[in-house]
């Protein structure tokens, strides 16, 4: 007897060549159940939960730019946190505080934390070459400094034009279990070691002067970190979990064979992406007291970095986070921002669902942007 089967709907491409959950007319379902939908998923609960208890900032719900903001079919879940202190919070209605969501690249900034740990431990070295860490790397990566990849500066064949459905990004959900590969299913290193050099370049120099954004630079630096650290990713998760102290789940996207994917693979509720947040507004300590990441190495992010382009050239790349110099923040494909202010122990989130053909809009970010900043100054 011949069984009958079809192809997993949620994750082929169709003709606009994204897979089915990342398709406009689908991509709201997608990114409120990312973390059921992708193919290997693992995920972390804290053994204590920071609390948040309301205490309403009455001038918040009254700003012009926030009702116009959350306003916007595209919204899902705002939250702002100081402390112990929930200050505001909303939800669309299709939406609610249990419910987990993509938060995309915010994801990267988990990074910062895990290098910096390393790096405070004197276990890697920010002018070591990823070919000193990792032999066997592609030449898309193997001279260029930890430095460099921390900061999006670094040029290679790896592209990250959310406009063209073509894009390395887009082909990369194959190795993340986010799309159904063309032909043999490979693994995030196997994809990652394949990155070559840029046409017609000879190295990895950024001659631009502003980031080069590229996902595949976090995982790359978080298989070094496994290479230095000695200790399996999930193993660092499991601990920003508990230094977090996250109520809920945290889910992240594995490729086949269990490598979370912090490019862009975590799933939190809105409270919870504020307890993330708190992880740099608290520089790096955890709900312990205890140093998860380091508070050295988040002093040299606020201070360094790479200019950005337009329309956020006021912003600069630094270690896997975005900064003005006094908050630390990243947004995420399809509509999130997250902003943490060391200065005043603010953290204020924005999740949201862009519904367009490609998922991205640049200049529907900045207006976002300035509203959590501003919230966040306190």
């Amino acid at each position: 007897m011949t069984l009958l089967t079809h192809p997993n709907p949620d994750l082929t491409v169709g003709p606009d060549r994204h897979p089915r959950w990342n398709s406009a007319p689908h991509r709201r379902h997608g990114f409120h159940n990312l973390q059921t939908i992708a193919r290997y998923a693992q995920s972390f609960r804290a053994g204590a939960v920071l609390d948040l208890r309301l205490a309403a900032d009455i001038s918040i719900p009254q700003r012009e730019d926030l009702r116009r903001l959350t306003s916007l079919p595209w919204f899902s879940a705002m939250a702002v946190t100081e402390g112990n202190r929930l200050l505001y919070e909303a939800y669309a209605p299709d939406f609610g505080p249990d419910r987990p969501h993509s938060i995309m690249s915010i994801s990267k900034m988990a990074s910062n934390l895990v290098i910096g740990r390393l790096w405070e431990d004197g276990k890697i070295g920010l002018d070591q070459t990823m070919g000193e860490i990792l032999p066997w790397i592609g030449p898309g990566y193997h001279t260029a400094r930890v430095q460099d990849v921390l900061n999006m500066n670094v040029l290679n064949a790896y592209d990250e034009d959310y406009h063209n459905p073509d894009t390395t990004a887009f082909l990369h959900e194959a190795a993340m279990g986010m799309r159904l590969p063309d032909g043999a299913e490979p693994s995030n290193r196997d994809f990652l070691a394949g990155i070559g050099l840029a046409p017609g370049a000879t190295d990895t120099v950024n001659p631009t002067g502003s980031c080069l954004y590229k996902s595949a630079n976090t995982d790359v630096l978080m298989l070094a970190a496994e290479a230095r650290g000695e200790r399996p990713l999930r193993l660092w998760l499991a601990d920003m979990a508990d230094a977090a102290g996250f109520e809920g789940a945290l889910h992240v996207g594995t490729d086949r064979l269990g490598m979370p994917v912090l490019s862009g693979g975590i799933c939190l509720t809105a409270r919870d992406l504020c307890r993330y947040g708190a992880l740099f507004a608290r520089s790096g300590k955890g709900i312990d007291g205890r140093p998860f990441g380091s508070a050295e190495f988040l002093a040299m992010t606020r201070k360094g970095g790479v200019p950005m382009p337009a329309p956020r050239e006021h912003l600069r790349y630094s270690n896997q986070t975005n900064t003005d110099g006094v908050w630390l923040g990243h947004g995420g494909y399809g509509g999130q921002y997250l902003v943490a202010n060391p200065e005043t122990g603010r953290v204020a989130c924005f999740l949201s669902v862009l519904q367009d053909a490609d998922g991205y809009d640049s200049s529907y970010y900045p207006p976002i942007i300035a509203m959590l900043a501003d919230l966040c100054r306190g």
